[in-house]
C-alpha cells in the first residue's frame, strides 16, 4: 500500500513560515492601520503652521469682539468618547479654522462620519454604532454627495460604505473632492423649493425614493403618464425648439438631471434636492420593477444593445421581468409593428433611449396607442448598462465632473453641448434671474 500525501487546501496544507516573517506582516498591517493617523497630523501640521498668522490674527479679533477666542461644542467621536469641536468666537470669517487643531489631536479625521452630538447618538438605531469604529471627519462622504445631489442611499448605508474602504487613498480622495463640492455646492443654505422653473418648464425639486415612489404609484393606480428627465443640454434645445418645449410643459413630471442644473439652482438662489437622472434611477427602477413583477420594455440604442442592458439588470435582479427589447433603428414603416410588439408584451414601464428630444417627440406623438403605464426618455443609459460604454467613476461623479468623462470618451460628438453648451446654459440663468421671470 503506497504512502499519499494529502495536500490539505488552505493555510493548514501550507508550510509555517518563519517567526520573523509573521512578526513583519504583523508589523506591517499595524503601521497600515497608522498611516490615516499619520496622513491627518502631519497635514494638520502644516496648515497650522503656514497659518499661523492668520490664526493669531483670527483669534485677537474674536476676543476684541466676544471677550474670548474660542467657542466649544461638545460632540461625541471614536469609540463615542466626547471632545470639544473647536472654532474662532465673534461673527468674523475664519470661524472653523481652529478645527485644525481637532485633526492634529485626533478628535476628527479630515475624511469620516459625520461628528454626532451627544443627544444624536442617544437617538441612533444599534446597527449604527459600527460608525464609532473610526474617527469621525470633517468632511462627510454623506453629506459630500448630499451637497452634489448624489445622497440616493440614508447616511447609514454610506457611512457603512466608507467604514469598509477607509484607506489613506480614499481619505485623501474623499478631502480632495470634499473641497470641489464646497465650492460646486456653495456653503450657504438657500431656499429648496417643491419646483424649480426654467424658461417656463417646470422641474420637479425631489429625491430619489419619492419618485421611484411616484412612478410605483402611477402603476398601481393603473394610470398613464409620461416621465423626462432634463440636463442643461435639453433647456437648451427646450429654449429655442417650442415643439420640444411644450411636450415638457405638459409632461406629468419632469425630473432634473447633471451638475448643470445644481450649479442653475445656486445662480437663482435655490437648492437642488437631488440629481435625479434616469442612469443612476434605471436600476433602482429595476429593483423595484423585480419586487413587484412589473415588466419593462427596453427601446433604443445600437442593435443588440438594449437586449444586452437588460441582461446585466436581470443578473443583477433575478427576479425582473424584461418584457421585451428592441434597438432604436427602425425605420418609419416598422412603427406600427414596434408599437404593437410594446403593447403585446404586457409592459407597465416603458424606456425609451432615443435621446433628447427625438424620445419625447416620439412618446408625446404615440402616447395615447401605447399601452405601458409609465413612459420614460432615459437617453443614453443603454448603452451604460450594456457595457458598451464605461460610465465615470463614482469619485468622478461626485465632483461633479461626470460630463468631462463623456468628453473625453466622445469629443467629437460631445464638444458642442459641453464646452458651448454649458455656458450657454449658465449664462441664459442668469439672464433669467436678471429679468426676474420664469422665461
Amino acid at each position: 500500500m503506497s504512502n499519499l500525501n494529502a495536500m490539505i487546501p488552505g493555510p493548514l496544507g501550507q508550510k509555517r513560515k518563519p517567526a520573523y516573517l509573521r512578526s513583519f506582516v504583523h508589523w506591517l498591517f499595524f503601521v497600515k492601520s497608522l498611516l490615516p493617523r499619520i496622513f491627518d497630523f502631519i497635514t494638520s501640521l502644516l496648515f497650522i503652521f503656514f497659518l499661523f498668522p492668520l490664526l493669531l490674527l483670527r483669534g485677537l479679533c474674536g476676543f476684541f469682539q466676544t471677550g474670548s477666542v474660542l467657542k466649544r461644542e461638545i460632540y461625541v467621536g471614536r469609540f463615542q468618547q466626547e471632545f470639544e469641536r473647536l472654532s474662532f468666537a465673534g461673527s468674523l470669517p475664519g470661524k472653523v479654522l481652529p478645527v485644525l487643531l481637532n485633526v492634529l489631536r485626533g478628535d476628527l479625521a479630515w475624511a469620516g462620519p459625520r461628528p454626532m452630538t451627544p443627544s444624536e447618538l442617544l437617538l441612533l438605531p444599534p446597527n449604527a454604532f459600527f460608525r464609532f469604529g473610526i474617527t469621525p471627519g470633517i468632511i462627510s462622504p454623506y453629506l459630500l454627495r448630499k451637497k452634489i445631489g448624489l445622497a440616493y442611499e440614508d447616511e447609514l448605508t454610506t457611512d457603512h460604505e466608507f467604514y469598509y474602504s477607509a484607506t489613506v487613498k480614499e481619505n485623501i480622495g474623499l478631502s480632495l473632492r470634499g473641497v470641489i463640492g464646497t465650492f460646486l455646492g456653495g456653503k450657504e443654505a438657500r431656499p429648496m423649493p417643491p419646483m424649480l422653473h426654467f424658461w417656463g418648464i417646470d422641474i420637479v425639486n425631489t429625491t430619489m425614493i419619492e419618485a421611484l415612489d411616484w412612478i410605483e404609484q402611477q402603476i398601481q393606480q393603473k394610470l398613464k403618464v409620461m416621465l423626462a428627465f432634463v440636463n442643461p443640454d435639453c433647456l437648451n434645445i427646450a429654449y429655442s425648439n417650442t415643439d420640444y418645449r411644450g411636450i415638457l410643459q405638459a409632461a406629468d413630471r419632469v425630473l432634473p438631471d447633471g451638475i448643470g442644473i445644481n450649479i442653475g439652482c445656486r445662480i437663482l438662489n435655490e437648492s437642488l434636492m437631488a440629481n435625479i437622472n434616469g442612469t443612476d434611477l434605471f436600476p433602482r427602477l429595476c429593483e423595484r420593477a423585480a419586487k413587484n413583477r412589473y415588466g419593462l420594455f427596453l427601446l433604443g440604442g445600437l442593435p443588440g444593445v438594449a437586449e444586452l442592458a437588460a441582461q446585466a439588470m436581470q443578473l443583477r435582479y433575478p427576479d425582473l421581468v424584461i418584457a421585451g427589447t428592441h434597438d432604436g433603428y427602425f425605420k418609419k414603416d416598422q412603427e406600427s409593428q414596434v408599437i404593437e410588439s410594446i403593447n403585446k408584451s404586457g409592459a407597465v414601464i416603458l424606456c425609451v433611449g432615443f435621446g433628447a428630444p427625438k424620445q419625447e417627440l416620439w412618446l408625446a406623438r404615440n402616447r395615447e396607442i401605447l399601452q405601458p403605464n409609465v413612459c420614460l426618455g432615459v437617453g443614453g443609459l443603454f448603452d451604460y448598462y450594456s457595457g458598451r460604454i464605461p460610465r465615470a467613476p463614482i469619485w468622478v461623479r461626485e465632483i461633479g465632473l461626470e460630463w468631462t468623462w463623456r468628453l473625453l470618451q466622445e469629443p467629437g460628438r460631445m464638444w458642442k453641448r459641453y464646452i458651448i453648451g454649458n455656458p450657454l446654459f449658465l449664462y441664459r440663468v442668469w439672464l433669467q434671474r436678471q429679468q426676474g421671470t420664469k422665461l
